[in-house]
């Protein structure tokens, strides 16, 4: 039997932002070479993420059409920016929505989102996005999306939306399985063999990201609760939401959706069996991680070289705009050596180097970091010489590598960089062998090379003296759009709600 052709569009919009940053993330900083993208050029991005996944699973069907809407890719900025502005986010999704009523009938809407967008006069942006698109393809289209942990997702976006399938781990190993789903699941959907009913449920529980690893109790422990229901229960789906502190929004914080075939009783037990094991460890959730002052931590970081466990990784999950050199002051103020620092945002400097056609051995000398913003520390002088200068990421994307002190050297980035993998610095001709200590950015995606793999014997989370941006105590942060006393633990908010 010839089944009907199903025609699905795929769409993304997707930031990770930061609203306590002074700089606004502009419709500039969505364009550059390769984005936005439409047609084939979308489908062929991040093919292990959640576009990969999601086409992949979606191209196995014959009678599957997808339709690459045009689309921003993340900004050239990464998470190194605030507050998307109005004009940003109604230009992309005013293209978004004029291609898809250009088109003829759709069966089915994909969303590549985020959920921790947050845009300037939008409350709920991804909520908006699938109310938006919902109105131009109609009631009887479905739509299903993808999201990161790391959301700030309340019942508004499933009000508008039929499924979502959200990431588990942190680090994030599964987008590409998340959005395999998506595309599987959508299809059932459209073809009748899956009724989607969905529960949601918000927690007031508030929390900073450094404390989400899921490689470890209790993260881990809520995480495989959710597989045990996903396991016993054919085609019940959970969703965890850790939520986004960084972003000042109203929805902010933990948030539990549930998607069940045809069955709310069962949609209603899962969900009311998340939140009671969520609130009854929350204690434990918040309190899972030894974070150092940077000067214990750089102390101890000699101590352990000085044992024999060395690599040393030095992790300031703090730095939320790039520029900071609180790490840097300490590794040079207590004399670190074979110390690798990757990375220190410096546009300005990568510039000059670029205009002065700097060559390895090159002498170098110039004010790093700082001068962001008061988070970002005080600029450090650095004097040593050029390593190399690394354009294999495009014109924009520069990296230098500088040598410096006894054996250390300092990488320069043009934004905020989070080293995953410790391949990411042997690509710059850097050997492993030559360093003891590895300083980073990083909060726990770091964990996938440099703790899950063994990489590192010693492990050491480090934080500056004052509470900036990046901080655990997120009462030093001025939000404006929610309170803090409405959620555990800076209030004392009541659980379970009434109903």
């Amino acid at each position: 039997m010839t089944r009907r052709r199903i025609r699905i569009a795929v769409l993304q919009f997707a930031h990770e932002t930061v609203t306590f940053l002074p700089n606004d993330t502009t419709r500039e900083d969505f364009i550059y070479p390769g984005s936005p993208a439409s047609g084939e050029a979308l489908l062929a991005t991040d093919p292990k993420g959640y576009m990969g996944g999601f086409v992949q699973v979606a191209r196995e069907y014959d009678d599957v059409e997808l339709i690459g809407i045009t689309s921003p890719l993340w900004p050239r900025t990464g998470t190194g920016s605030g507050w998307v502005t109005q004009d940003a986010y109604e230009h992309f999704l005013g293209v978004m929505i004029a291609e898809l009523q250009a088109q003829p009938k759709l069966d089915g809407v994909y969303l590549a989102l985020h959920g921790a967008l947050a845009v300037r006069g939008v409350p709920r942006p991804e909520a908006d996005i699938a109310r938006r698109v919902r109105e131009v393809v109609g009631k009887d289209v479905f739509l299903s999306a993808t999201f990161d942990p790391h959301g700030n997702e309340d019942e508004a976006f499933l009000q508008q939306a039929d499924m979502a399938f959200c990431v588990k781990y942190f680090p994030h190993y599964d987008m590409h399985l998340q959005g395999e789903r998506a595309a599987r699941m959508l299809v059932r959907a459209i073809r009748g063999s899956f009724k989607p009913v969905p529960r949601t449920l918000r927690i007031p529980i508030i929390a900073p990201t450094v404390v989400m690893w899921t490689g470890a109790s209790p993260w881990s422990d809520l995480i495989q609760r959710a597989l045990i229901w996903e396991a016993r229960e054919p085609d019940v789906f959970v969703n965890v939401f850790f939520g986004f502190p960084w972003s000042d929004v109203p929805d902010a914080g933990m948030g539990l959706q549930v998607l069940t075939h045809d069955d709310p009783e069962l949609a209603d037990r899962v969900i009311r069996d998340m939140a009671d094991w969520i609130w009854r460890r929350r204690d434990a959730l918040l309190n899972t991680v030894k974070i150092h002052p940077m000067r214990d931590g750089v102390a101890l970081a000699r101590e352990a070289v000085a044992a024999g466990k060395a690599p040393v990784l030095l992790a300031d999950y703090s730095d939320r705009s790039g520029y900071a050199t609180w790490l840097l002051q300490e590794i040079v103020a207590q004399k670190l050596e074979r110390t690798l620092i990757a990375t220190i945002a410096s546009p300005d400097v990568i510039r000059s180097v670029l205009a002065a056609s700097a060559k390895p051995g090159d002498p170098f000398e110039a004010e790093i970091g700082g001068a962001f913003d008061e988070s970002a520390g005080e600029p450090v002088r650095i004097s040593g010489t050029v390593r190399s200068v690394d354009a294999t990421r495009g014109k924009g994307n520069e990296w230098v590598c500088v040598s410096f002190g006894n054996g250390n050297v300092l990488v320069l980035s043009p934004y905020l960089v989070q080293i995953v993998e410790p391949s990411e610095l042997w690509q710059l001709g850097l050997q492993p062998d030559e360093f003891d200590v590895i300083a980073i950015k990083s909060r726990a995606h770091f964990r996938r090379g440099f703790d899950d793999s063994g990489f590192a014997p010693t492990i050491l989370l480090v934080e500056p003296p004052q509470p900036f941006m990046g901080t655990v105590r997120l009462e030093a942060l001025s939000y404006e759009n929610l309170s803090l006393t409405d959620y555990y633990p800076y209030g004392n908010p009541s659980f379970p709600p009434a109903g």
